[in-house]
């Protein structure tokens, strides 16, 4: 598929952070947004994967990593997509730190499953394609620590959306932010 590079090379700064539950589909939307915003993509699992492998503690680590290496990459311009799971609201506040800090635009887009069924199929179903890393139980899932979030960001339900579409409607709601 071929990008219009004139279009989505020249965007200003923008930290686009994905947020959600493991299985919503984080990967696969940020994925599809980043090669068509020509973006750098950043993502915290495999970030972590490593520190694993390197038998290092992650805790934190990996976000610390992630927005060291977000920083880095706006002040060059353009966008950054962060695909995490975002789960409490200091790791929001972190990201809108990076942001402010890199004088860049913040947009935060959460996934969410709302049909039950179909989120344990795929969390059930998916097998990881970073080497090394145990994906959650469908019980994990359910019952991860996971705060409401307290502001302003879209929320992408991938129950019932085509990829195309979920990506699209991301897409807009991007260029609605960086005016």
């Amino acid at each position: 598929m071929l990008r219009d590079y004139q279009a989505t090379s020249f965007l200003p700064p923008v930290l686009i952070v994905f947020g959600g539950l493991p299985g919503t589909g984080k990967t696969t939307v940020s994925r599809e947004l980043a090669m068509r915003l020509a973006a750098t993509y950043l993502r915290i699992d495999a970030i972590e994967q490593t520190l694993r492998n390197a038998d290092l503690a992650v805790d934190a680590l990996g976000y610390t990593i992630g927005k060291a290496l977000a920083a880095e990459s706006l002040r060059l311009g353009g966008a950054v997509i962060v695909d995490c799971v975002n789960p409490v609201q200091a790791s929001r506040d972190g990201w809108r730190q990076t942001a402010l800090q890199n004088s860049a635009h913040l947009v935060e887009i959460e996934l969410v499953c709302g049909d039950l069924a179909v989120h344990r199929r795929r969390a059930e179903g998916r097998r990881s394609d970073i080497n090394g890393i145990e994906l959650p139980s469908w019980d994990e899932i359910v019952n991860r620590h996971y705060e409401p979030w307290d502001r302003e960001h879209l929320v992408l339900d991938t129950a019932d959306g085509s990829l195309n579409d979920l990506v699209e409607q991301a897409q807009a709601y991007v260029r609605g932010k960086i005016g």
